[in-house]
């Protein structure tokens, strides 16, 4: 076995946050989520596609802030544009800056369903405005979902705390069935306002899937005729996939999408973007506001990461090395004979042991990550992983080394 870690800076840290915080921290970065005592729970800097824990152990970073770092930690250009901002115009004003109608501009230009758009923070309020738009541009009240879609009472998968009636009328497909989803519109007929749903299947725990062949169409077509709208939640596949998202990469428009993470390589930044008939009953028709959404800062950073990825080709550039990656990982793991399951190539790459009654996949798991930790690789156990552009040719072939090496340790611990 590789050596265990010094975390004792990351141990410390984390019984005083424990003082202080619920927790420590924020759920999913709680250690039980990762391999506890053996991963690192506080950083300390980042840069390019690497991260330094609070202990001065260096990783190369391939869970990437769970999305959001697609160009790389610290770029210069985008966060020079966020400092000009800050020294010689400010962000934080009673109205809106210029800056808003260019990222409008920008992105209408790029991503297909985008007639219209709206600016918000997180994730979890871009998906929860969708399903406002869409009740209110329907006139119904039930909403059909696919995928993780937050935080919020109506999506959340912990139920603790949330009144039933406030997700009675959200009912829930599996990724590649259509003859579930449209089971779920017969059974509700004309009362479905909104049909949400990942464009790539990448549930929580669960292998990162493709569509099938028609399957994404499929959706399309029976929203339409239950007169429902369709919404791609791309708020792990937009400007990762392609510029235009993965409506853009499948070729399947969707009446309205939503969008964050990798949109500003970082900073703070979410948006709805759909048709122009449905977004514009947020004129009068429902209500939308918050003190922050229109801070700038995200916004610069959006301008700048988006231009970065225009200019130099560098969804390309990820692709490319990520497919190089992931053919040396299946590589490996067919190499380890193991119960294995690769999935998410290029883009979100995720090992994941395959079920079994003895319970063995549990132990498995847990010797390989706490491996591949040892050998400064940080992936989360039940979280796929992604690739950004400052993971250099070299730095991913060294990772594919390291997840075999921790295969075959795996393999003899258990």
């Amino acid at each position: 076995m590789a050596e265990h870690l010094k975390l004792d800076n990351s141990e410390r840290l984390y019984k005083e946050a424990q003082e202080l915080i619920p927790g420590g921290m924020m759920g999913i970065r709680r250690p039980y989520n990762f391999v506890p005592g053996e991963y690192p729970i506080f950083f300390d800097s980042a840069k390019g596609g690497k991260v330094t824990d609070a202990d001065g152990n260096e990783y190369l970073d391939m869970l990437c802030a769970y999305g959001p770092i697609i160009i790389g930690h610290r770029e210069k250009e985008i966060d020079r544009a966020v400092i000009d901002q800050i020294r010689n115009k400010g962000f934080c004003m009673s109205i809106v800056q210029e800056v808003q109608n260019k990222l409008a501009r920008k992105v209408i230009s790029l991503v297909p369903s985008a007639e219209k758009v709206v600016f918000c923070k997180t994730g979890s309020d871009a998906t929860t405005l969708a399903g406002r738009i869409a009740r209110t541009f329907t006139g119904r009240p039930k909403i059909i979902r696919c995928g993780y879609h937050g935080w919020h009472d109506w999506c959340v998968e912990q139920k603790g705390g949330v009144l039933p009636k406030l997700y009675e009328d959200v009912l829930e497909f599996h990724y590649n069935d259509l003859q579930g989803l449209e089971d779920l519109l017969k059974a509700n007929p004309g009362e479905v306002a909104l049909i949400i749903m990942t464009p790539l299947g990448h549930p929580n725990a669960h292998e990162v899937e493709r569509p099938k062949p028609g399957f994404l169409e499929g959706c399309k077509k029976l929203a339409e005729q239950h007169g429902a709208v369709l919404c791609f939640d791309e708020i792990r596949t937009g400007f990762r996939l392609s510029l235009g998202g993965a409506q853009q990469f499948f070729g399947v428009t969707p009446h309205m999408s939503v969008f964050g993470k990798a949109m500003a390589n970082g900073y703070e930044i979410s948006m709805v973007a759909g048709r122009a008939d449905i977004m514009d009953v947020l004129i009068s028709k429902a209500f939308v506001s918050s003190t922050y959404f229109n801070n700038t800062l995200a916004m610069v950073a959006s301008l700048a990461t988006i231009g970065m990825l225009e200019r130099d080709g560098i969804l390309d550039v990820v692709a490319r090395r990520g497919a190089s990656f992931c053919r040396k990982v299946r590589k490996v793991v067919k190499a380890s004979g193991l119960p294995v399951t690769f999935t998410g190539e290029p883009w979100m790459p995720y090992i994941t042991f395959d079920k079994d009654d003895t319970g063995r996949y549990k132990k498995l798991r847990t010797a390989f990550y706490t491996e591949l930790i040892r050998r400064k690789v940080f992936l989360q156990p039940y979280h796929h992983g992604y690739v950004c552009y400052r993971h250099s040719a070299k730095d991913l072939s060294a990772a594919a080394d390291m997840i075999g090496e921790s295969l075959e340790a795996a393999a003899r611990a258990v």
